[in-house]
């Protein structure tokens, strides 16, 4: 089978299914028709000559033929949408493009809120979706466009990730108040005799403040482990048990409960973040302009600032990726 024999067209409807899972749902984010997608669906079907995915009640679940060639498609059609965007400017009110991103609990909570009311009017047309990447698998994942963006802690990578410092953060003691064991200022000692809550989507494995207690010698007693820290807070608004975590998460979730926040009593590592992405869109212009979005949000004199849009001259192009599969009259 030769390259001339292939529209391309069709890759992008098989990425569009693999992710949504649905033809209804892939159709929705391409603007076709059912019917149109279930055409192109066949058209690769022949070509390829596989059933590429097989029906499961609503969900369209993928070939071992299908799973095997999903990154390279993945890739090649990330290679042309940057090519594409860098040969027209980039307008984010007429953008339509769905962005992954990796983000942990925190992250969620710290970035989503302002960045969402951001691009509510800087680009309504453009969709967030977030999930946490394992991190042995974050690199796979940017290079093969599964994610786009991911905030995380300082990792190793590979020269073909780029990242960039986001947050250096102070931790602070979360307690409730009227706390029996602690008056006006919680010191080393008070902190190391209470029981205290660990919020980790592992199941193993010590904290960063454990690490740097555990290097000082010293052990505090983690009674409970959690994933959330919501749930974190709840439970320590009934108890007498104490949650550290960072400054800036400690704020928002005390907006809804009201512990008591104490500075952390021991010198000890900041959290930092950083955010990544492949260098493959080291130069598309709307990743460029969603990552400074994220920085801005992030900057004390702009959060939760959003951006008005100036109105529109012009209506939206056309998007020549998908145009050759809308039915003609």
């Amino acid at each position: 089978m030769h390259l001339s024999q292939v529209d391309l067209n069709l890759f992008v409807v098989l990425e569009a299914i693999y992710r949504e899972g649905n033809l209804t749902r892939a159709g929705q984010q391409l603007n076709l028709t059912q019917p149109a997608i279930s055409h192109a669906l066949k058209r690769l079907r022949d070509l390829l000559q596989d059933p590429l995915f097989v029906r499961q009640g609503p969900h369209m679940v993928p070939t071992p033929f299908t799973r095997n060639m999903i990154d390279q498609v993945r890739r090649a059609l990330q290679i042309l949408e940057v090519n594409l965007s860098q040969s027209r400017n980039f307008v984010p009110e007429h953008t339509r493009r769905n962005f992954h991103l990796s983000l942990w609990e925190y992250g969620e909570a710290l970035i989503l809120p302002p960045l969402l009311l951001r691009l509510t009017d800087a680009a309504p047309g453009m969709s967030i979706t977030t999930s946490q990447v394992k991190r042995r698998d974050l690199e796979s994942e940017l290079a093969s466009g599964s994610v786009d963006l991911a905030i995380d802690i300082p990792m190793p990578m590979s020269d073909r990730i780029r990242h960039k410092w986001l947050l250096n953060e102070a931790f602070v003691v979360i307690t409730r108040k009227g706390h029996p064991a602690i008056k006006d200022k919680l010191d080393l000692d008070t902190y190391l005799a209470q029981r205290h809550i660990q919020v980790s989507s592992r199941r193993h494995g010590p904290s960063l403040i454990d690490v740097e207690l555990s290097r000082r010698g010293l052990r505090r007693q983690v009674f409970l482990r959690s994933q959330h820290n919501l749930t974190a807070c709840i439970v320590v608004s009934k108890t007498d048990m104490l949650l550290t975590l960072p400054e800036r998460h400690a704020q928002l979730l005390n907006t809804v409960l009201v512990n008591h926040v104490y500075p952390f009593p021991l010198e000890a590592p900041r959290l930092e973040a950083h955010l990544y992405w492949h260098e493959s869109v080291e130069n598309d212009p709307a990743s460029r302009w969603l990552r400074e979005e994220i920085e801005k949000v992030l900057a004390p004199e702009s959060r939760a600032t959003p951006v008005r849009r100036k109105p529109a001259n012009k209506p939206r192009q056309a998007n020549s990726t998908v145009d050759s599969l809308r039915p003609r009259a």
